[in-house]
């Protein structure tokens, strides 16, 4: 059996009037973080993370801001088309880990909630993915709320 790892990162500006979503939740919150799809820094990262353990390229590569189709989309959607990729390879995930990095809103109370959907949207136990966050005690963009970063490691087995 083998197995392999990958790193995810992003990070989006934070705009007024936008829904916050993050882990395939919308949080309440002032502002929404600002991209062609829905934003949602945490799932752009965990499928950069499983993208790269396969060796699949990159989120830019299968879902590029330049196709008009993925204006607005959930990316809850780009996360389940990752996995179909996936097994088309003979992969699986096995397990996903993230920090998202922001001074606000506070993410804890939501985090298992985040769980629960990234678990379900990829045929995974709930044990499987973990998230986590952190602030940057006020330093960068980050520390000053103009932005969310999020960062992910994802690991996968062939299924052999």
């Amino acid at each position: 059996m083998s197995t392999r790892t990958g790193i995810g990162y992003d990070a989006h500006r934070l705009e007024n009037g936008r829904p916050l979503w993050l882990g395939g939740v919308q949080i309440d919150f002032q502002a929404g973080l600002a991209g062609h799809s829905d934003g949602d820094a945490l799932i752009h990262a965990m499928v950069d993370a499983i993208l790269g353990a396969a060796g699949l390229g990159d989120i830019g590569t299968h879902f590029p801001s330049s196709d008009p189709q993925y204006r607005g989309a959930s990316s809850i959607r780009f996360l389940q088309h990752t996995a179909k990729l996936l097994e088309q390879q003979g992969w699986h995930v096995t397990n996903l880990d993230a920090t998202i990095i922001a001074e606000h809103p506070k993410l804890a109370p939501v985090a298992e909630n985040m769980r629960q959907v990234i678990a379900e949207s990829l045929g995974l136990h709930q044990s499987q993915v973990n998230v986590k966050s952190t602030t940057s005690d006020g330093m960068g963009f980050s520390g000053r709320g103009d932005g969310i970063a999020a960062m992910a490691i994802a690991t996968i087995e062939d299924k052999s």
